[in-house]
């Protein structure tokens, strides 16, 4: 067994470009022989280009037949087997069950699941979410369970959620909020706080589901256009046919031929688009802690969202950092942006509040240091070594 190997794996390469590369980085920094492990798609390449060592799994998000299933469970046992890391550290709940079991019965010691909101399963109301719950709820508690392991969760909310589901034991959750945010990467640009005749320039940005408040979305574009506003409304992201949830392609064509928002696709210059624009809205349904709040905080724009968990980690005090808005209200949230519209002066009081938190709350260095004492701590009881310093874990739900 490679005592300084570890193992990341998640659903998508994509995740692992996007929101993991920078851990991976600093565990190569610190010595760490690092693989990451994910479904094939259009960043395991840009993960290779890095330098790092990235695996494909055979592995289908959607997919429901046990044969594959258990196909795929093998595969990881040998993989792990052949491997024989330290540590696995496993993100999203198909991710984290099959990593705990296959890390389980390919002996790997230390385990740790990253849960970055609760998925389909947990936030649709659809006959298919609602019969699995159970069964899913039921995998998670045989799956996360047992010596050498973790639980990372993002919030209070879910905390509580698994702790009076009694998915896991209190002692094995650890809280830390999201994957973090270069803070020196997404800068705040300067903005008038006069009342300004530019149309404000509003950006949604998010894998096309559903459950990010896609419908709320534009029914508020449909509602403020109505009123002769000159609001420009921009549409960041791409469908995710991976995801029951997901918007159709030609919706959202349908929306751009209407006239009523610009649609960019997937952006990979996150900090470029958030340049371009004067407010960022997530009416989503559930989050982890979205990460394009957190990098639109770090910018210093005004954010609204929903009064959700996840989300209300990042806009903590409505009116203060951000306005916050009921789930599943489109009124609501077109009354929010409407008063931005209004308010030039407040969209530049909440996205200073806003920076302010992310800076000393979200920045990438705080989580990931938070994240290396788990591995510190799960490490020194099964392998016996770890810094002294880290000896203590940080974070306890």
């Amino acid at each position: 067994m490679n005592g300084r190997k570890v193992v990341l794996f998640a659903n998508t390469d994509w995740y692992l470009y996007n929101f993991r590369r920078s851990l991976a980085e600093r565990l190569r920094q610190d010595g760490y022989e690092v693989v990451l492990l994910s479904p094939p798609g259009d960043c395991g390449g840009k993960l290779q280009a890095l330098g790092f060592r990235w695996q494909a799994i055979p592995m289908q998000r959607r997919s429901l037949n046990p044969l594959r299933e258990l196909t795929l469970l093998a595969w990881l046992v040998r993989f792990l087997q052949k491997e024989k890391p330290a540590l696995l550290h496993a993100f999203t709940i198909k991710s984290a069950v099959y990593g705990s079991v296959a890390s389980k019965l390919a002996g790997v010691p230390a385990r740790i699941n990253a849960v970055a909101g609760m998925g389909y399963v947990f936030t649709s109301r659809d006959r298919k979410a609602r019969v699995l719950k159970p069964v899913v709820r039921q995998l998670m508690r045989l799956a996360l369970n047992g010596n050498g392991s973790a639980l990372i969760l993002q919030n209070p909310d879910d905390a509580t959620l698994f702790k009076e589901a009694n998915i896991v034991s209190d002692s094995a959750i650890r809280l830390i909020k999201g994957s973090g945010v270069d803070c020196s990467r997404f800068n705040a640009r300067t903005r008038s706080d006069t009342t300004s005749n530019e149309p404000l320039r509003v950006l949604l940005a998010a894998r096309l589901l559903w459950d990010k408040g896609l419908a709320e979305y534009i029914a508020a574009v449909r509602t403020l256009a109505g009123e002769g506003r000159t609001i420009k409304f921009i549409l960041a992201g791409s469908p995710d046919e991976g995801n029951p949830t997901s918007v159709p392609k030609q919706t959202v064509e349908g929306w751009v031929k209407e006239g009523l928002v610009e649609w960019r696709g997937h952006v990979w210059d996150m900090p470029a688009l958030l340049s371009e624009v004067d407010v960022v809205v997530l009416p989503s349904y559930r989050e982890g802690l979205p990460k394009t709040l957190i990098e639109a905080a770090a910018c210093a724009l005004p954010l609204v969202t929903t009064d959700v968990p996840g989300c209300r980690e990042v806009v903590s005090k409505n009116g203060e950092d951000g306005l916050r808005v009921p789930v599943r209200d489109s009124v609501a949230l077109t009354d929010a942006i409407r008063l931005l519209d209004d308010d030039r002066a407040l969209c530049r009081k909440l996205g200073n509040a806003a920076r302010a938190r992310a800076l000393s709350e979200f920045d990438e260095n705080i989580v990931i240091n938070k994240t290396l004492l788990v591995y510190n701590e799960l490490l020194a009881a099964q392998m016996g070594f770890a810094d002294d310093a880290a000896a203590e874990p940080d974070g306890r739900a």
